[in-house]
């Protein structure tokens, strides 16, 4: 009778207050978005989410999140790289000179870059798996390497323009392959002069699918008994995510609909939550984060998984390097100067923990967003570069704080 109780008791679902309490790290974060939006949107007087500067905050940020999602695999397996923005401003220098100099093909430019990212990536991950070297050390003296060989490959002067075929990876919108009539008829409803519909329809149909799966999930803890959320916080959470989604589509649907890089970063978002949540090499990953030796007796290749993460990081490098180089529309040898520190913020904001083992893909983007959301509002209302970057370190602080007061509680 005793067990029986004491199971009962176990199972027993958590109040919201206390759900919340033991999963702060995973949603406070969420919240303080939620907030600082708000704040700068009531301080901007509503700037900060007309459509235009949605749409800026979005190009303005995809580099740093398409980073952040290496960078988190990187530092869930207990280590970090410093050099991720010189290879993503090499990565732009490179394509510059093949582009505009050497006059190559657009496409095969791109395919080029993205493998010597992967090579560069493999360089430095060699070192860390196999040598043991501090990844610190390594990835340290590839910022300066790769700063340098930016500098030598444009010889110190800017590079540009680039094609418009090649501009489009960063600045080109989806087209709205709904007839013009539709978004016409639409128009006045929203007090907008066009409605991009297939923007407006992805933001419904992707609210939907958040709910349909927050739904599936549920059933299925249900049906294995696993205990769950409270449901009136599963109701809010679920409501809060769709309706915010929904609302951005809407905003972005009256002005140029759905750019390129939300498009893809929203298909990478989706492949590396996918492979760090649900696969045996994500499991492994935060196994070699959480315990290399007791990784490594488990007979987990812990120095491949270590080598082919900062592959990994080195084609997303390179990937936000041509995203960056056709946002500017030119290469310039300053390029990436200092963004690693933004990226790596961004990953330790979202939750990731500094010894390596815990983290998520949704926890770095949010964080991504966090910091982007910031450094625009602070722009909106004429802050200062000084007084930024003194706010950016102050939160950058608090999250590790944050970090070492849970561990610390935990014990």
């Amino acid at each position: 009778m005793a067990m029986a109780e004491t199971t009962e008791t176990a199972a027993a679902p958590k109040g919201v207050g206390e759900y919340l309490k033991s999963h702060l790290r995973e949603y406070g974060l969420l919240i303080a978005l939620i907030a600082i939006m708000v704040f700068f949107q009531i301080v901007t007087g509503g700037t900060l989410l007309r459509p235009v500067n949605i749409t800026n905050l979005l190009l303005q940020n995809s580099y740093i999140i398409i980073m952040a999602l290496g960078m988190l695999i990187v530092i869930v397996a207990g280590h970090i790289d410093l050099s991720v923005g010189s290879v993503m401003g090499f990565i732009g220098a490179l394509a510059a000179v093949m582009i505009v100099n050497h006059e190559l093909p657009v496409f095969a430019t791109i395919a080029i870059c993205l493998v010597v990212g992967g090579v560069i990536g493999a360089a430095q991950g060699y070192w860390v798996a196999y040598w043991k070297i501090p990844s610190f050390i390594v990835t340290l003296a590839g910022m300066l390497v790769f700063r340098g060989l930016s500098l030598w490959l444009l010889e110190g002067q800017s590079v540009g323009p680039f094609p418009k075929e090649f501009q489009v990876l960063a600045n080109g919108f989806v087209p709205d392959i709904f007839p013009p009539a539709i978004g016409e008829r639409l128009a006045p409803l929203f007090d907008a002069r066009k409605v991009n519909v297939l923007a407006l329809c992805t933001g419904v149909i992707a609210a939907a699918v958040i709910v349909w799966m927050g739904l599936r999930k549920r059933a299925r803890n249900r049906a294995y008994g696993i205990v769950d959320e409270p449901r009136a916080f599963f109701i809010a959470r679920t409501a809060i995510v769709s309706l915010a989604l929904v609302f951005i589509m809407y905003k972005l649907s009256t002005f140029r609909g759905l750019p390129n890089v939300l498009i893809t970063m929203g298909v990478l978002t989706i492949i590396y939550a996918f492979l760090t949540e649900k696969t045996t090499l994500g499991r492994r990953i935060y196994a070699l984060g959480g315990n290399e030796k007791a990784a490594k007796l488990s007979g987990i290749k812990t120095e491949r998984l270590t080598f082919l993460a900062f592959v990994n990081m080195g084609i997303l490098a390179a990937a936000a390097g041509l995203v960056f180089a056709a946002r500017l529309n030119t290469a310039t040898p300053k390029a990436g100067f200092a963004l690693e520190l933004d990226v790596i913020a961004a990953v330790f904001i979202g939750g990731a923990s500094m010894s390596g083992g815990v983290g998520k893909i949704v926890g770095a983007v949010v964080g991504a967003f966090l910091m982007g959301v910031l450094n625009n509002g602070m722009s909106i209302m004429g802050i200062g570069i000084d007084y930024q970057q003194m706010i950016k370190g102050l939160v950058l602080l608090a999250a590790v704080i944050f970090d070492v007061y849970n561990k610390s509680k935990q014990g």
